[in-house]
């Protein structure tokens, strides 16, 4: 690896440990990772990140159509380099595409492609998430010893910053579904109060009121006490 290759790995490794998660968001993490992984590993000319959770596989982040194209036809199948990478956690090398014995389907799409050879590195993330960081080249052959050390390292550094994602992404989606669970409670007080006042009626009763306006209308309670709060709200 030269001197440049060299300095562009630890930029990219500094880079990924000095990620704020208050100032991007998981998305945006992923984008980092594969444009990052692009300029650092030898040999890359496009990089994809595959995520795989308990609803399936998908592709995070690509730097190029024709890569999600080829992660794509991996999931279809149901088996390819990236996903036997994120089961395994392992590193696979595909330095011939139009050899490649394992995954011939996939490999014939790669070559139509224009890709020659790919790498896929796994990425744990937290549990019951992996990946892979998907690796492809326009040249055969293109990732040797030097290029997988460097694509392992990044992945290691990958993995820590996004397992910081992913937590600090679902510790803010319960906080977000809390405050409007906390806002929905406020609401439907506020209208049951409201219902209360006019009809004379039990705490209970003008509960059951706003179910029956509800299922009556095919809206959502929350909605029907939103409604009848904000006409509250209007002068007469």
């Amino acid at each position: 690896m030269s001197e440049t290759q060299r300095l562009a790995a630890a930029h990219a490794f500094a880079r990924l440990g000095r990620i704020k998660l208050g100032e991007t968001d998981l998305d945006g993490v992923l984008r980092t990772i594969a444009e990052l992984a692009k300029a650092t590993v030898p040999g890359a000319d496009e990089v994809s990140v595959t995520l795989v959770r308990p609803t399936g596989p998908a592709t995070a982040a690509f730097t190029a159509e024709r890569a999600l194209a080829l992660d794509e036809a991996q999931y279809r199948r149901g088996y390819g380099p990236c996903l036997d990478a994120a089961a395994s956690l392992e590193t696979l090398a595909t330095p011939h595409t139009d050899s490649e014995s394992r995954w011939p389907d996939w490999a014939a799409r790669a070559v139509d492609a224009g890709m020659r050879s790919a790498l896929a590195v796994g990425l744990p993330v937290e549990e019951g998430v992996t990946g892979a960081i998907n690796l492809y080249s326009t040249a055969p052959d293109a990732f040797d010893d030097e290029a997988v050390a460097v694509a392992q390292t990044f992945a290691a550094y990958a993995a820590a910053a996004l397992a910081n994602a992913h937590g600090y992404d679902v510790q803010v989606t319960l906080a977000q579904q809390m405050r409007a669970a906390m806002e929905s409670r406020a609401v439907i007080e506020q209208a049951k109060g409201i219902i209360m006042g006019e009809r004379r009626c039990s705490p209970e009763e003008a509960i059951q009121i706003l179910i029956g306006v509800s299922q009556q209308g095919n809206r959502k309670v929350r909605d029907i006490a939103a409604a009848l709060v904000a006409r509250a709200g209007r002068p007469s």
